[in-house]
């Protein structure tokens, strides 16, 4: 069974098993189970059931990997012939997270 929910802002297209990377959930840890509630659309073909906009009593629910820094993403800026030069780096904090069940 397939699902689209909205989680963090973004809408993701998931299915039980599926493991995702996703913004990191405040106050949780590794093993956390965490709810979503905002379910676009659950099922798969004829059998598939959409909201307007969210499904009522739908939920899918996730389970923490993990906790983790994603890669460092470098930022130069540089202004030629001024001498003027800035690196700046940022690594975004993410969650890894599996696809336990979805209840449609």
């Amino acid at each position: 069974m397939k699902a689209t929910i909205k989680v963090q802002g973004k809408q993701v297209t998931v299915k039980e098993g599926d493991v995702l990377f996703l913004n990191r959930f405040e106050n949780t840890k590794a093993g956390d189970s965490v709810e979503v509630k905002e379910v676009l659309m659950a099922g798969e073909g004829e059998n598939a059931k959409f909201g307007a906009p969210l499904l009522e009593g739908a939920s899918v629910s996730l389970k923490i990997l993990e906790n983790k820094r994603g890669e460092k993403v470098v930022i130069i800026k540089k202004k030629r012939r001024k001498g003027y030069q800035r690196k700046r780096g940022h690594r975004q904090e993410l969650s890894v997270v599996k696809v336990e069940s979805i209840k449609a």
